[in-house]
């Protein structure tokens, strides 16, 4: 049976390349309907090649803007446009929806993909916020109505094929794996002549900026430990982080048993949204991507991060072992952070005093509703602004 198929972000990197293993199973999954934000030109092309039944952007104005285009292009098959919060939501419950890839940056999709879970659907995802700033709520919700989160980032897919081999009682820890960035070797007297054209400079991933930033200052493993919490149940003790600059090992799990299992692959983001897509089942490759060749890898190597050269590891830590409010308040801060060092307005080296500073001023609080979390990251980047300017004097 085909299934019906939901895009959060479909503009995006991920977006881009769900679509393209989309086509790969075309007998599999039917785009039924996309959201997106200001990338209107290119969301016209996926329009024309997908013919979804609804579409959201991200803004009121964008709806008009973007039938312009469909009507400039020849477009003439029926498509609803909405936009928005309330247009995402609805993207992401039709009734022909059975399947949400939740990959829009930030909290952005948050409010969607928590409805998405509420209303049944099998969710898919490759937004690290969603757990980190609301995992309590979403976990509940999705608990209560019996869905199970798909990972896609490809350190969790990584896990959670892992885990196919055993999971509860039987595992000692979680292992996630991290190229270390452009900055593994550099000193960290160094850090404040980093600039953003060196920071944006992966030497693994081609990603959007916020996060080959967050990459650059391993705040985003720090996500991931938070994020693993949420998805696998064990406490920040037992996942361990550590630099793998090959990028092959995407994670792995050690057993009780002394057993330590391993996801290796190319690193291609195809790989773990056909995973999630079609778990539990494995189906053949895209004809274009190429098999890990093992003769071809040399070695691998592994070793422990620098906790004095990337301290956004250790914060993230304190706000998961803190919980409530501060993983919410982390990812806020780092966001404003992130921003205002691709403007040049703070050093590279400030990223981790903003959040640092903005996880202090933090009340002590946990989340009941979604409307807590929205209240919490607007408190905590008018906070994090004010840390910039301070910063910046």
């Amino acid at each position: 049976m085909t299934k019906g198929l939901c895009i959060l972000g479909s503009t995006g990197s991920v977006g881009q390349n769900s679509l393209r293993v989309a086509r790969n199973l075309s007998g599999r999954f039917r785009v039924v309907s996309l959201a997106a934000g200001r990338n209107l030109d290119l969301l016209a092309n996926q329009i024309r090649d997908f013919e979804p039944q609804l579409v959201s952007v991200g803004s009121a104005d964008g709806v008009d803007a973007l039938r312009e285009r469909l009507s400039d292009s020849g477009y003439r098959r029926p498509v609803r446009i909405v936009a928005e919060t309330a247009g995402h939501v609805e993207a992401a419950t039709l009734p022909e929806v059975d399947f949400v890839i939740s990959s829009f940056r930030g909290v952005t999709g948050l409010q969607a993909t928590y409805e998405a879970i509420r209303a049944g659907k099998q969710v898919g995802l490759a937004n690290k916020e969603v757990l980190v700033v609301a995992g309590e709520v979403v976990s509940r919700a999705a608990a209560e109505h019996k869905v199970e989160l798909l990972p896609i980032d490809s350190e969790h897919s990584a896990l959670h094929q892992c885990l196919r081999a055993g999971r509860g009682p039987e595992v000692r820890r979680l292992i996630l794996t991290a190229s270390g960035g452009p900055f593994l070797r550099t000193p960290r007297e160094e850090f404040d002549a980093v600039t953003p054209d060196l920071a944006l400079k992966h030497p693994i991933w081609r990603m959007g900026s916020r996060i080959t930033i967050d990459s650059a200052t391993l705040f985003n493993k720090g996500l991931e430990v938070i994020e693993a919490h949420w998805l696998f149940g064990l406490p920040s003790s037992e996942i361990e982080v550590m630099i793998h600059p090959e990028s092959v090992v995407h994670s792995m799990v050690e057993f009780r048993d002394g057993t330590v299992m391993a996801q290796l692959s190319v690193a291609d983001m195809r790989l773990p949204i056909q995973y999630a897509l079609t778990y539990p089942e494995r189906v053949a490759l895209d004809g274009d991507i190429k098999a890990l060749d093992l003769l071809a890898l040399g070695h691998l190597s592994f070793e422990k991060p620098d906790h004095r050269r990337f301290p956004c590891l250790d914060l993230a830590r304190a706000a998961l072992e803190e919980g409530g409010a501060m993983p919410c308040a982390l990812n806020a801060a780092d966001e404003i952070a992130v921003e205002a060092f691709l403007a040049q307005r703070l050093r590279f080296s400030g990223i981790p005093r903003v959040i640092e500073q903005v996880m202090r001023s933090t009340p002590r609080l946990h989340f009941s509703t979604l409307d807590d979390v929205f209240e919490c990251d607007c408190a905590a980047r008018e906070r994090a602004r004010e840390v910039v300017t301070e910063l910046s004097v």
